[in-house]
């Protein structure tokens, strides 16, 4: 669960099928009690039905609790990391970061370095269609070090550089408007 609307579903989902929750985050529903097996199996198929996946595993519960907690850092939060990413993930997950950074490299088949540079990059795109910020105003909001630092990794990530990246929406919205 990664937005508004999915922790929505699932709480209407749990509410339909009388279970008791006391929250529900993103990637994770905290259930007051332990549910039989057949409603367990009712609220994985409700869950399915909107394209959201009910998990059991304790790896992939940890490797959905990386992931939200980048996305959560990225896309959410307004302070910059003080501490190394390994560190803050290790400190968040209660875990070791070598073997975070080796159960998700083996099960997702990329690092989390590279997970977590492609959400930022993300980032920078919703930024530059946004059009509120200029770059440096951009480099600074998204932590980076220097323009020249996000630009370089703007580039190995997506093969532009963000000033073509932006031209190229600013041609397309133009040759919409002109239809």
């Amino acid at each position: 669960m990664v937005c508004i609307r999915c922790k929505m579903v699932v709480k209407d989902e749990l509410t339909k099928l009388g279970i008791n929750y006391t929250s529900v985050e993103l990637g994770e529903a905290d259930i007051k009690e332990n549910i039989p097996q057949e409603l367990h199996e009712k609220l994985k198929t409700a869950l399915l039905k909107s394209g959201l996946e009910l998990m059991d595993d304790k790896k992939s519960v940890l490797i959905q609790k990386i992931k939200n907690v980048i996305i959560e850092l990225v896309h959410y939060s307004e302070e910059p990391l003080t501490i190394n990413l390994s560190d803050f993930l290790s400190q968040q997950l209660n875990h070791n970061y070598t073997y975070l950074a080796n159960l998700f490299s083996e099960v997702q088949g990329t690092t989390i370095e590279k997970f977590y540079i492609a959400h930022k990059i993300e980032r920078v795109k919703e930024l530059l269609v946004y059009d509120e910020l200029n770059l440096t105003e951009i480099a600074y909001h998204m932590h980076y070090s220097s323009v020249a630092h996000l630009s370089a990794q703007f580039k190995k990530v997506t093969g532009l550089t963000p000033s073509h990246f932006k031209q190229l929406r600013d041609k397309r919205r133009t040759m919409l408007e002109d239809m």
